[in-house]
């Protein structure tokens, strides 16, 4: 039971850390997914 503990704690400290960088991964995917529609056009 305790590593099940630990293991959500973890996941959820990682997961709350790691807004940003997942914010800005998005906005990279969104760019290139603009560029890739630029080149089919």
């Amino acid at each position: 039971m305790k590593k099940v503990a630990v293991v959500l704690l973890t996941l959820s400290a990682v997961l709350l850390a790691g807004c940003n960088t997942v914010h800005g991964f998005g906005k990279d995917v969104e760019k290139a997914g603009e560029a890739i529609q630029r080149k089919t056009n």
